[in-house]
């Protein structure tokens, strides 16, 4: 299920080229949006990242935290009331939570839910790709946050040197561009110490001279003495990527996003590939669908392995015991009617099928299967040790005998599950609020089904194996054997 955490994590991406007073003014406009949400608490922002850093950003890039009070509304309709507060600026945002963006970043490489990676060589033709992917999935019922990764082409200033003009000064090819990144991009000459601050003064070129007059006069130390860089190199405006970004050798752009958590995230994933599978890509070109819908999708086929291996081995040590298939039937077969009330439970509750109210499932399972053979069993030993005949009166006392033990454990379980039952939305149950639900639930309803349905099943269909083991047994006792059936080794359930 989707997480509550309590807090927000709100990307927002301008253009690229975008000034750092322009960003840090819509950013302040952002941030007096949100603070308009009754639930807000607090809003932090960090604008760029340091160009050092492992995920370095420009100005374009910010990044507003958001901790929420414990409100009336839930997590998605606070989510949606900041997104479309913030609709009105001119940024694309992102919205989610710190650790769901940093699993959603290790699962797909992007801090979104879904990420749809066009791959080929040429910038130009993955980005008209990634438009006519944007579009197709703009349809989409409960697709939100739908974005093109800020792959663009900015203005730039290329120096292209001329290496036989350069030869002719003594100057070698990186000689001038070792020269051209101290103007540009700065040097460290010194340092002041202040105290216990420490602050390098960088020496660079003036902003204003960035063009390609001020740089063409731009001096530049050669053995022959200082001359303009046009002298040996042409200086022309030209465009060209803010960024380049690869993954497994191949450039590429991601259609990024997420989802409103009411829209079932399987049929919009489905709808997603049935429209990738009508495009037509030239060659050399292809596209990924990847996200946290690939971990639920694994998990999902891998836990139903599991539960048939489970449900294989359960019927396998049942059939060990009994040595009938019908007993066997009558204990499992309950337990896909049981789970009929959960299923119902959780579409009443307005929660998804996950993985986390499978495990609830597989819980029941156990229990379930536990509660017929309390019956079973001691129908078994009433037949064999109290010499009761098949019928009403063995199955009527075999039930009420075993109804404390079965009542016993559905209250003692069914009480601990009601504090994770209590108020769904709060951060942090998530997780264990749909398994408590579907156990609660089943709790209730299986007890009332396997007052019924388990005696019907018996006296329907448990006569001939019934007569069975009593013959068995009795022909044991006058061998002067043990009779396996009198240890009753499954009351201790």
């Amino acid at each position: 299920p989707p997480f509550n955490e309590g807090t927000l994590t709100i990307s927002m991406l301008f253009n690229p080229g975008i000034a750092l007073a322009e960003s840090h003014r819509v950013g302040l406009s952002a941030e007096r949006l949100i603070m308009e949400v009754p639930e807000v608490k607090l809003v932090g922002r960090r604008t760029g990242r340091a160009e050092l850093d492992e995920h370095a950003e420009g100005v374009h890039s910010s990044e507003i935290g958001v901790d929420l009070h414990r409100g009336g509304r839930s997590k998605n309709e606070i989510v949606n009331d900041i997104r479309a507060r913030l609709s009105v600026l001119p940024v694309t945002t992102n919205m989610g939570q710190p650790i769901s963006h940093r699993l959603d970043h290790m699962l797909s490489g992007v801090r979104a839910q879904i990420a749809l990676k066009i791959f080929g060589e040429d910038l130009d033709a993955i980005r008209a790709l990634a438009e006519e992917m944007r579009a197709g999935l703009a349809g989409i019922p409960g697709i939100v946050d739908l974005q093109v990764e800020k792959q663009v082409r900015i203005p730039q200033l290329e120096v292209v040197v001329d290496y036989r003009r350069a030869a002719l000064y003594g100057l070698q090819p990186a000689a001038v561009t070792e020269q051209l990144e101290r103007l540009s991009n700065g040097r460290v000459v010194s340092r002041i110490v202040d105290g216990n601050r420490r602050f390098d003064v960088v020496v660079r070129l003036q902003d204003e001279r960035r063009t390609t007059q001020g740089l063409g006069d731009l001096l530049i130390e050669s053995p022959a003495g200082w001359i303009p860089i046009r002298q040996i190199a042409e200086i022309v405006e030209t465009d060209g990527p803010n960024q380049i970004l690869r993954e497994n050798g191949k450039r590429r752009v991601v259609v990024m996003a997420n989802t409103d958590g009411a829209a079932d995230m399987a049929a919009g994933v489905a709808q997603i590939r049935r429209t990738i599978a009508d495009r037509t890509l030239p060659t050399g070109y292809f596209v990924s669908l990847e996200g946290t819908f690939q971990a639920q999708e694994e998990s999902m086929r891998t836990i139903g392995l599991l539960s048939l291996v489970s449900l294989a081995m359960i019927f396998a040590i049942l059939y060990s015991r009994y040595r009938s298939v019908r007993f066997v039937a009558i204990v499992m077969a309950s337990v896909p009617l049981a789970l009929i009330g959960s299923v119902a439970a959780l579409w009443l509750a307005g929660q998804p099928l996950s993985v986390a109210s499978m495990v609830g499932f597989i819980t029941l399972t156990g229990i379930a299967t536990r509660n017929g053979i309390l019956k079973i069993s001691h129908y078994i030993n009433l037949a064999i040790h109290e010499r009761m005949a098949f019928g009403p009166e063995l199955v009527v006392r075999g039930s009420l005998e075993r109804l404390t033990p079965v009542l016993m454990t559905a209250l003692s379980a069914g009480v601990a599950l009601v504090p994770l039952m209590i108020a769904p939305y709060a951060p942090g149950k998530e997780i264990l609020h749909p398994v408590a639900l579907t156990i609660f639930v089943w709790l209730v309803t299986a007890t009332i089904l396997y007052t019924v349905l388990t005696p019907t099943l018996f006296l329907r269909y448990g006569r001939k194996p019934l007569e069975r083991l009593v013959a068995q047994a009795r022909s044991t006792n006058a061998d002067g054997l043990a009779v396996p059936a009198a240890r009753k080794p499954l009351e201790s359930f």
